[in-house]
């Protein structure tokens, strides 16, 4: 393809025109030299000049030519390429293009967001690779099917069934059912501040909404926070929520990572690079429930 720019230059005299600049080809001088006759070869420069008041325009002209007729001629070599050794996979429909469709998986769309031209297409619900870039997506094939059958329902379900037997499952399944009681320890003789961001290592930067004055049971401490604190010190429960990311931009960071003490104790001051995270992930939340109340309105109005 010919990769070029065309932009204004001055000359001597002031007399107008464009510059023009592309990779050596020898069929491309030639038509760009029937095309622009009076195109001057500057070896100082290494470019073309072409003279005119409209020479930008038709320059840029003929390099959208010139672009789609190569992209022609590729989309041929690839329909003959995959004519001659075709993909064959549920994932992928033939048309006019390549359309891919698979569940939803990170890995695939990384794939396929690398495959040049390669576009999501929102009505199709599917990936449309020109047939320009079939070895590429040949290449990438392998890594995007083996990702779409990991991703399929059947096969997430299988790996459900399967961990469940695990002591990582159940370790897991205790540790959700703990944060959804939004409860925390605290060491009684060190609380942290309420209604303030701070930081912790199970659930990192919350606010503290309250202090029940409930003892907490060691039992339950070694269950659910094995790294907050140790037995001997006294904890009582402490209610939080989510911070808000209105409370996190209004935060001042840490100026050092916490230390053994405030490790031990189970909260502190968060750092700056816990606040970015903290607000990357409130902003997702907030756009997400932006787009949720824009849907139920939008229902709402279509009843």
């Amino acid at each position: 393809m010919v990769h070029s720019d065309a932009h204004h230059v001055p000359r001597k005299g002031n007399a107008p025109g464009a510059e023009a600049r592309f990779a050596f080809d020898r069929m491309a001088i030639e038509r760009f030299r029937r095309a622009f006759p009076r195109a001057r070869w500057s070896d100082e420069r290494k470019s073309w000049f072409v003279p005119g008041k409209t020479a930008r325009r038709r320059i840029d002209r003929w390099l959208t030519q010139e672009t789609e007729m190569f992209a022609l001629h590729d989309d041929s070599k690839g329909r003959d390429a995959f004519a001659f050794d075709p993909l064959s996979s549920s994932y992928l429909e033939v048309s006019d293009d390549l359309r891919v469709r698979t569940p939803y998986s990170k890995s695939v769309l990384e794939e396929l967001r690398a495959i040049p031209w390669a576009s999501w297409d929102d009505e199709l619900r599917a990936w449309r690779v020109p047939f320009r870039s079939f070895e590429e997506l040949r290449r990438r094939w392998p890594n995007i099917e083996k990702a779409a059958r990991h991703a399929e329902p059947a096969e997430r379900m299988r790996r459900r069934e399967a961990a469940r037997d695990t002591e990582a499952y159940k370790a897991s399944k205790i540790r959700n059912a703990e944060r959804r009681r939004h409860r925390y320890p605290l060491p009684a003789e060190d609380l942290p501040p309420l209604g303030r961001p701070v930081a912790t290592a199970q659930y990192g930067v919350i606010v503290f909404t309250e202090v029940s004055g409930e003892h907490v049971e060691p039992s339950a401490l070694m269950a659910s926070y094995p790294n907050a604190m140790g037995e001997e010190i006294d904890c009582v429960w402490g209610r939080w929520r989510s911070a808000t990311l209105a409370e996190l931009v209004r935060t001042w960071p840490a100026r050092n990572p916490p230390g053994a003490d405030e490790l031990l104790r189970g909260w502190w001051q968060p750092t700056l690079a816990e606040l970015r995270v903290a607000r990357r992930n409130a902003r997702s939340l907030e756009r997400k429930e932006l787009s949720r109340k824009l849907r139920r309105r939008a229902d709402l109005q279509s009843e």
